[in-house]
Parts: C-alpha cells; sequence; structure tokens
C-alpha cells in the first residue's frame, strides 16, 4: 500500500516579504505535487483586512479553497486569534478524516501554536492512519515544551503498531526535536531517512536551515523530495517536502 505526503508553510497565501498575494498561483502548485495528505501551516482561516484590501482574496478559508475539488476532506486548527481573524494549521485529504483535535500547546501568549491530530481511514492501510500537523515556537525552550506535549499525546492516543505521521515547521535546525522523536516514538524522518539529513528548506530562494520535516513510523520511504527554486520561492519563504511511502 503506498501513501504520497505533503508538508508546506504557506506563509498565510503570501509571496517571501508579503508582497503579493499568491494563494491561486499556490493552489495550482500544490495539486501538481499529487498528495494524499497535505500537512499545512500558516493558513489563513480568516482574515477581514485581507479580504478587503485584495480582490482576489478567496471568499473561503484558505484550507477550503486549497481542498477545493481535489481533498474532499479537511481539517483547521485555529491558533492565532486577532480581532481582524485567525491563522493556523490545517490537514487536508483525499481519504475521510474521522477524527480531528487541535491541542494547544502556546508556551507564551505572542506565538501561539497548536498540534492538530486527525485520524484518517486509509483503504487497504488496515488500520486508522495518525496524523499531526505542527508548527513549533522559533525559541528553543518553546520548542523543548511543545516537543514534550506531542510526545506525550503520542504516547497516550496512539497505539504502539498504528501508522504514525507527524509533519510541519519544526523551527528545529539543530535537530533536537529529531532526536527526541526517534528515541521516544521510533519516528523517522522521511528526508533524512532517504538522503541522510533533514532538507534545508528556508529562505526558499535559497535554502539554509533545515526546519520542515515529515517524520513517519511503520512506513518505508521510497522516494523523498524537497521543492524549491524559482517557481517555489516565489509561492513562499519555505520550500515545500514531499515523501512517497509504502507500508512496511
Amino acid at each position: 500500500m503506498n501513501l504520497n505526503l505533503a508538508t508546506y508553510n504557506i506563509h498565510k497565501g503570501f509571496s517571501q516579504f508579503n508582497r503579493r498575494v499568491m494563494i491561486h498561483e499556490l493552489r495550482d502548485r500544490l495539486r501538481l505535487l499529487a498528495a494524499d495528505i497535505i500537512f499545512l501551516q500558516e493558513v489563513q482561516g480568516h482574515h477581514r483586512r485581507n479580504a478587503a484590501r485584495f480582490a482576489d482574496w478567496p471568499d473561503e478559508p484558505q484550507y477550503e479553497f486549497l481542498a477545493d475539488q481535489v481533498w474532499e476532506e479537511f481539517a483547521y486548527g485555529r491558533n492565532a486569534v486577532y480581532d481582524h481573524g485567525h491563522h493556523g494549521n490545517a490537514i487536508l485529504s483525499r481519504y475521510p478524516i474521522v477524527r480531528a483535535e487541535n491541542q494547544d500547546v502556546s508556551t507564551h501568549g505572542l506565538e501561539r501554536r497548536g498540534l492538530l491530530h486527525c485520524e484518517i481511514e486509509v483503504p487497504r492501510l488496515g488500520q486508522t492512519l495518525h496524523c499531526i500537523c505542527v508548527h513549533l515556537a522559533l525559541h528553543e525552550r518553546g520548542r523543548r515544551h511543545q516537543v514534550g506535549a506531542l510526545i506525550e499525546r503520542l504516547q497516550r492516543e496512539v497505539p504502539e503498531n498504528a501508522p504514525l505521521v507527524v509533519a510541519g515547521d519544526f523551527n528545529d535546525w539543530r535537530n533536537l526535536a529529531g532526536k527526541r522523536l526517534a528515541r521516544d516514538l521510533g519516528l523517522r524522518e522521511a528526508l533524512a531517512d532517504h538522503w541522510g539529513r533533514p532538507a534545508r528548506t528556508f529562505p526558499s530562494a535559497f535554502p539554509v536551515l533545515r526546519l520542515d520535516r515529515i517524520y513517519v513510523r511503520g512506513f518505508r520511504v521510497r522516494h523523498a523530495h524537497v521543492h524549491h527554486g524559482p517557481m517555489w520561492s516565489r509561492l513562499s519563504d519555505h520550500a515545500a517536502l514531499s515523501a512517497h511511502l509504502q507500508l512496511e
């Protein structure tokens, strides 16, 4: 049984430095990945000011706009809430999402973070696939707390033999989170498993930092890619990652 995944920090649908609305181009580009499940960060659920300012701003939330006619199922975890709107993480899926829950793991009021946990029924998988979309803090202390909360949640909510994917923007350039996830949960990073090291994903024009990850358990990594270069760097300040998995 094969499964195609992708993760992408979409920068709220704006180009690098917030110069242009890129949500329409982003939707076209995501569809070229042919992913079964996509993990998205910095997704705008609602933004009254942008809707009034930009004529091409979608009427529906960004996760619905991106999912339209391709990913029939989606879940959104609202993390940052402000007077004119909110944003957070989202998971888009070709398969039924049977349960979704967003856990607040914020460490202070100025940087709201959450863990979006979905259970997905994938045909021929044999059991429920657990997917967690994350966007961790910029500072190390916050990340330590959030990785601890992630590990506690997975040990509590996910059976040890269940297939599992944890993906998103970890802001973990020192790979401290990756070592904990491997030690405590047996997770492998898809790009590192395939290439030997996590991929450089930020900034997308000239990637230097290894911030974005796809961690898996119960799958073999067949192929893994980092999507950067001129066409992708116009869409966001992060590169996208994709992985083609086969059930072990």
